[in-house]
C-alpha cells in the first residue's frame, strides 16, 4: 500500500466560541496571537450537513504560522463539554520556548484573572500550565524539558508501550466479557 501524503504540520485547530470579541481579546490581546483572517457566512450548510443561519470564523496565528480558529454562531452559546469525558482530557497544548516564558505566561494569566494550574512536570518530558479560555476550552502551555537523548529514548519506546497498553486493554475486556 502506498504511504499517505506527507502531513506538513498543523494549519488550524477549530473550536466553538461564545463571542468573537471576547475570544479575540483573549487570543490576541492576552496571548499575543494576531487575528489574521475573518470569514462570515450566512445560511451555511456545513461539511456535515448541519445548517446555521450565520457564523463567523476567526483565525489567530502562532509563531510557526499555524492557527487557532474559532466559530461564533451568533447565539452567545458556549460549547458544552462531553458528559463521558473528564474535562482535562480534551485540551489544546501550545508550545512556548522556555521555562522562563512558561512562568511569565503563568503570571500574566493570573494577573488577568484566570485560574492557572501548574507548572506540572510530566515525567521529565515537558512542564506545563493549564487554564480555561473564555469559551470553556481547556488550554495548556508547555515547554519541553527533556534532553535530546531522552526524547530519542521516548520515541524509540513509544510504539512498544502503545502495543502493550492495547494488549492489556484487550485482555481486560475479554476477562470482563467472560465473567458477564
Amino acid at each position: 500500500m502506498d504511504k499517505f501524503v506527507p502531513i506538513e504540520g498543523l494549519h488550524h485547530w477549530a473550536y466553538r466560541c461564545r463571542d468573537a470579541e471576547e475570544t479575540r481579546h483573549f487570543y490576541e490581546d492576552i496571548l499575543g496571537l494576531p487575528l489574521i483572517h475573518f470569514i462570515r457566512a450566512d445560511n451555511y450548510v456545513g461539511t456535515t450537513g448541519d445548517h446555521v443561519d450565520v457564523y463567523c470564523h476567526l483565525f489567530f496565528e502562532m509563531a510557526d504560522k499555524s492557527c487557532v480558529a474559532f466559530f461564533d454562531l451568533g447565539d452567545d452559546v458556549i460549547s458544552e463539554p462531553s458528559a463521558n469525558t473528564p474535562r482535562w482530557c480534551n485540551h489544546m497544548a501550545l508550545k512556548v520556548k522556555s521555562l522562563a516564558d512558561l512562568e511569565k505566561a503563568h503570571a500574566r494569566l493570573e494577573a488577568e484573572g484566570y485560574e492557572v494550574v501548574g507548572p506540572l512536570d510530566h515525567d521529565g518530558y515537558v512542564r506545563s500550565i493549564y487554564f480555561f479560555d473564555p469559551n470553556g476550552a481547556r488550554m495548556e502551555l508547555t515547554t519541553e524539558t527533556a534532553s535530546a537523548e531522552k526524547l530519542a529514548q521516548y520515541r524509540q519506546k513509544a510504539r512498544g508501550l502503545c502495543d502493550a497498553w492495547t494488549l492489556e486493554k484487550r485482555k481486560k475486556k475479554a476477562m470482563q466479557m467472560a465473567t458477564a
